[in-house]
């Protein structure tokens, strides 16, 4: 008696895969001006590169700028050293 072949693999989900688009938005971003919107698609790759099995690390890198311009933000601004606001 012969076993039947395990089930083939379901195919991938439909759509367009943006995962690094968003990983690349969200680092560029996060590195340069908003944290937040950094850590916004940064969260956006992330969730697809789960549904598109693929590797979510642009998305991390894009959370952990986020953070990182947040945080260096606001020790400048505390700091008084921010160079975008004038202290006139």
């Amino acid at each position: 008696m012969t076993s039947a072949y395990p089930p083939p693999p379901p195919p991938p989900a439909r759509g367009r895969d943006r995962t690094t688009l968003w990983g690349v938005l969200g680092i560029v971003l996060g590195l340069i001006c908003c944290g937040i919107l950094g850590i916004i698609f940064g969260y956006l790759s992330i969730r697809d590169a789960r549904r598109y099995n693929q590797s979510p690390v642009l998305g991390y890198l894009a959370i952990a700028f986020g953070v990182i311009n947040i945080i260096g933000g606001a020790i400048l601004r505390s700091t008084g050293n921010y160079p975008f606001w004038n202290n006139d």
